[in-house]
């Protein structure tokens, strides 16, 4: 089953994607209080999914897809993860930057990372370029959408609280303009890399969440990301250092995880970081996950002025 957030004659909604189109979920679904948003399906998960699995296999009204346009599938999510270097050969070209290794994962962990909600945006939408950097650069992920409250769990438990998953592109901008003049202290680096994460709709999700009982195996599910039709990453989630369900479990062991939180899982090798290759205005991205689907964004023009806090003193 995909669920999908859209607009439809100026209002916001959510339904199910079938092979015709959408079916509305508000007006279709047969019970004393519909919901109103895929979070709201999410937090009532129980009362719902059995409810829309019987509402999919009807031939109910489709609204056609030419009528509509999907939006980010959670437009309200509540925690926002992302892990820092969960493919070897990303860590490999870029990741020693940050002091990352490729070690074993029986002597590291995870490194998951919060990022604000301001960075959620949907598919075939304009990215804006930020005022504060000059070098943007991409990262196709697995997002996995948490579907039941998760607290001290374990890496089997973990898939039972797996709503579904979606793509997650995570644009990141790579260098920081308000590092010149600035006084070099410890840990900048870091934030300066942190801080590149947080821009308004850097983390395009969607196109629309798969539901977990639609993929076999997550971790044979091939990913790509392509530029102007060019491919620049290609990998399987196979190559995942820590499973989904491995990182399901350590996050919920340092926070609990509620319904509507999203966990990026990382990136594979082939980002700018490490080609130099960044992106340009009007550059397409186009990131695909087999059996997910395909999210398209476009960059927004480059600032003509750019952010530069720290001036040099007088001398």
């Amino acid at each position: 089953m995909k669920l999908a957030t859209y607009t439809y004659k100026q209002a916001v909604s959510c339904g199910i994607l079938t092979n015709e189109g959408i079916i509305d979920i508000p007006s279709s679904i047969e019970c004393d209080v519909a919901p109103q948003s895929i979070k709201q399906i999410l937090t009532q998960s129980d009362l719902y999914f059995d409810m829309l699995h019987e509402l999919s296999e009807k031939k109910n009204k489709v609204i056609p897809f030419e009528k509509v346009k999907l939006l980010a599938p959670l437009q309200d999510p509540g925690k926002i993860f992302a892990l820092a270097g969960n493919y070897s050969k990303h860590i490999a070209e870029a990741g020693r930057q940050l002091g990352l290794t490729e070690s074993s994962k029986m002597t590291t962990v995870p490194r998951p990372f919060l990022m604000p909600s301001n960075v959620i945006t949907g598919p075939d939408s304009v990215i804006p370029w930020p005022n504060y950097s000059k070098q943007i650069d991409y990262e196709v992920e697995l997002a996995v959408v948490i579907g039941k409250t998760a607290k001290c769990i374990t890496t089997d438990r973990a898939k039972d609280h797996i709503a579904g998953y979606c793509i997650a592109n995570d644009i990141s901008a790579r260098s920081v303009t308000f590092k010149e003049n600035r006084t070099q202290r410890p840990w900048d680096e870091f934030f300066d890399w942190l801080n590149g994460k947080w821009a308004d709709h850097f983390l395009p999700i969607g196109p629309y969440i798969t539901t977990a009982d639609e993929i076999k195996d997550v971790h044979n599910l091939n990913i790509e990301l392509k530029v102007n039709g060019r491919i620049r990453q290609q990998a399987n989630t196979s190559q995942m250092i820590f499973s989904v369900f491995e990182t399901v479990s350590f996050i919920s062991h340092l926070v609990t995880l509620q319904p509507g939180d999203i966990i990026a899982t990382g990136t594979p090798e082939g980002v700018a970081m490490a080609t130099g290759d960044f992106l340009e205005p009007e550059d397409k991205i186009q990131c695909n996950i087999e059996k997910i689907g395909t999210l398209t964004n476009v960059l927004g023009p480059r600032p003509d002025t750019f952010y530069q806090p720290v001036k040099p003193q007088a001398t």
